[in-house]
């Protein structure tokens, strides 16, 4: 079969990557070239993303590409979402993009609700709330009268900002649009009336496209100092979570996904969004997917309790490593306490191992006794809740689901996966662990007429990677702990 090579750019709030991608043979395998850092910075009170630094790295990656002597058929780009870059008329970057922790939309959901009501916002986006989200980045950037949003003529969300940078091409692609709760997921385009009373023009977007859409070709400029030639530049699933979704090594339908890091996403694929009371009570997200599908879910507060306990440790001078804190976790006694990883006590607190021990005695459990327990207390607070989310969705989907696929760098945990297999009760299949990358990949694979659908990159996925399964153990002492967990207030 043809070889097919394709170049794949994936940022992330702390770092990024470039990867080469090679389809061949009914298999797909991926390659890294570059990884550079990213990072927000302060600068006068406000947060920003440096956008130059950032495009200066994707040109170092193409130059990497061809001293690999390749030319790939495409490039893809893929990062967080709801952040956006603010174009004027003329085409110029007015401004470096505002990171979504700056602080300045703390407060402007609420703010925003005297125009339109919350329950109405949701219904027309299913989004969750958050204060970040890009709604509210206008609005209080239209408050503030922060002046390059003021003058913007265009917002482009970051792969698509980066993308324009490669081609001089604007597009607005529809999984990181959708992250935005501007978006509408019954028509897939932008709600007039939510951006209005944001109060910017809903011309500030365009319709969204979908993934595999050829934005243009590299610039003149980056055709010749890259060597590479008038490559084209694809919208794959611009939001990193979307393109992981899309690489789920899934046969059928009938499976949950969780995407485990510092945040965990927890969802299904539906074929149409899910925006009911229930789902805005329960504050579920209806987020886009390929194919136009909806990734409905959760987010969950995931390894960040343990990320934010190391550092503690840390400046204590135990400086554990992933196989140190596994071992602890696993010579440490079972079900002492447990902690509600989404309670806001964990959003930031200045101490998490004083949060956790705070919450255990508000609650009346014993305190962790040493460094291995907090571990311990973790990682099986996490899988009690996963079963909780998984409980929603059981009810909610229309199909069953009979497994739960565990993507991105978390899967890499063979602890935490036995122990959400023993929590949820239904097998649990980890891997791949670079399912950004790869989704990311073949998503350009399906642009280039390689592949034709979802399901055959799928196939073509569970066929190339070595996935591990972990079946549920000690049922009946999962359904003790559980019930205690849900007791929780």
């Amino acid at each position: 079969m043809e070889k097919h090579i394709f170049l794949a750019f994936d940022l992330g709030a702390t770092s990024g990557r470039s990867i080469l991608g090679t389809v061949a043979d009914g298999k797909v395998e991926i390659k890294e070239l570059t990884r550079f850092p990213n990072a927000v910075t302060e600068l006068h009170g406000k947060y920003y993303w440096n956008l130059m630094g950032l495009y200066q790295a994707l040109r170092e990656g193409l130059v990497a590409c061809n001293k690999e002597g390749i030319v790939p058929e495409s490039i893809g780009i893929d990062t967080w979402g709801v952040d956006v870059v603010p174009i004027g008329e003329d085409g110029s970057i007015l401004s470096m993009p505002r990171a979504y922790r700056d602080p300045y939309t703390v407060g402007m959901p609420e703010k925003y609700f005297e125009k339109i009501s919350k329950e109405v916002v949701y219904d027309k986006t299913g989004i969750q709330i958050m204060n970040f989200n890009t709604l509210y980045q206008i609005f209080a950037s239209m408050e503030t009268g922060y002046v390059p949003m003021k003058e913007a003529k265009y917002l482009l969300f970051m792969p698509d900002a980066l993308a324009y940078m490669l081609t001089g091409e604007k597009v607005c692609e529809y999984t990181i649009s959708s992250t935005s709760q501007i978006l509408d997921p019954r028509t897939k385009d932008f709600d007039k009336e939510l951006l209005e009373a944001a109060g910017v023009d809903a011309s500030v977007f365009s319709k969204p496209v979908m993934p595999g859409t050829v934005v243009g070709t590299l610039t003149d400029a980056l055709a010749q100092y890259s060597r590479l030639g008038k490559v084209n530049v694809v919208s794959v699933a611009g939001h990193d979570t979307a393109s992981a979704v899309a690489a789920v090594p899934a046969l059928d339908e009938n499976f949950a996904y969780l995407s485990s890091g510092t945040w965990s996403l927890m969802g299904i694929e539906s074929k149409e969004p899910v925006i009911t009371p229930e789902t805005y009570e329960l504050n579920y997200t209806n987020e886009g997917g390929v194919e136009g599908t909806t990734r409905f879910l959760k987010n969950i507060c995931g390894m960040w309790l343990l990320e934010q306990c190391r550092k503690e440790w840390a400046l204590s001078g135990k400086d554990y490593s992933y196989p140190e804190i596994v071992e602890m976790a696993m010579g440490a006694e079972s079900f002492k306490a447990f902690v509600q990883p989404d309670d806001p006590s964990f959003a930031n607190p200045p101490s998490m191992l004083e949060a956790i021990d705070a919450f255990c005695e508000r609650t009346g459990q014993e305190k962790p006794a040493n460094d291995a327990q907090v571990i311990r207390l973790i990682f099986e607070s996490l899988a009690l809740r996963y079963r909780q989310v998984l409980e929603d969705l059981d009810r909610i989907a229309s199909h069953p689901i009979e497994r739960l696929h565990i993507i991105g760098g978390g899967s890499k945990n063979r602890l935490l996966n036995q122990l959400t297999a023993n929590a949820i009760g239904r097998k649990v299949i980890a891997g791949p662990s670079e399912a950004t990358a790869i989704g990311n990949v073949m998503i350009q694979a399906m642009a280039a007429g390689v592949v034709s659908s979802l399901q055959e990159m799928r196939s073509i996925i569970h066929a190339s990677i070595e996935t591990e399964e972990f079946n549920p153990q000690f049922v009946e002492e999962w359904e003790v702990a559980y019930q205690k967990f849900v007791a929780l207030k």
